[in-house]
């Protein structure tokens, strides 16, 4: 048995070229740490270790879309909106204090405060839960009721 190394024991003493067992078991979990530390180690030495990261960008970034409000949704009346408002079912999904609306499917608009071009862009497109209202109601409801959830929410006006 050259070279290696037996465990043995003869009547509870050691006999030569064996090593104690109860040496084993105590050096046995350093052994086993000191290979798996050897293992992790992927770096040789005066290496250093780096991230990966990109070198190059392929494609470009789009810009964000700004949203315009065309002109016909521009001067909507305010009062006349809240009555939109209450009649077409939006207090069903949003909530909106001025209008005494609890609704929970839609975002809580008093929370949002959006501004004029998202309030007109999301009551003619539509978008998530919420049904387009274009050709459902004319151009002066929707400018008409966004010009209220804006005016209700303190949204911003021009935006």
């Amino acid at each position: 048995m050259a070279g290696r190394v037996a465990l043995c024991l003869t009547r509870g003493q050691r006999a030569p070229g064996c090593i104690d067992s109860a040496l084993v078991r105590r050096l046995a979990p350093l052994a086993i740490i000191l290979v798996v530390a050897a293992g992790c180690s992927s770096s040789k030495p005066g290496e250093k270790t780096v991230l990966p990261l990109p070198s190059t960008v392929v494609g470009t970034v789009p810009k964000a879309q700004t949203l315009t409000v065309p002109p016909e949704y521009k001067s909507g009346d305010a009062t006349a909106g809240k009555a939109v408002f209450t009649s077409s079912g939006c207090s069903g999904c949003h909530t909106l204090a001025d209008a005494h609306a609890t609704g929970t499917v839609g975002p809580n608009l008093d929370q949002l405060k959006p501004a004029l071009s998202a309030v007109v862009n999301q009551v003619i497109k539509g978008g998530g839960a919420m049904p387009a209202f274009k050709g459902t109601l004319s151009t002066k409801q929707i400018a008409d009721v966004s010009a209220y959830v804006v005016k209700a929410t303190g949204g911003n006006p021009t935006g």
